[in-house]
């Protein structure tokens, strides 16, 4: 997974859930939202990088962001794979 500095990290979680505790600089798109925010998405720095509680939600993400075209798109998994990839 790359986490770079110049990737862009979506949280496809709730805003409840992102103002409860989410990565330092990531964007929060909730997932009935992706679709209708594609285009904002696409002109974000790539790599982009999705992550949510378990990894199921920015799974699905992932694939619907793989339909509209965008190709640079990785799933980060859950929260603590995140937080585990930045520590590492």
């Amino acid at each position: 997974m790359n986490t770079t500095k110049h990737a862009t990290i979506i949280d496809v979680r709730s805003p409840g859930e992102f103002a409860g505790k989410h990565i330092p600089g990531a964007i929060n798109i909730p997932l009935d939202e992706v679709a209708r925010n594609v285009n904002e998405i696409k002109k974000m720095p790539k790599p982009i990088v999705v992550y949510c509680r378990s990894g199921h939600r920015s799974g699905v993400a992932v694939a619907m962001l793989k339909q509209f075209g965008i190709t640079e798109v990785e799933n980060g998994g859950g929260m603590a794979n995140m937080l585990q990839a930045r520590m590492a």
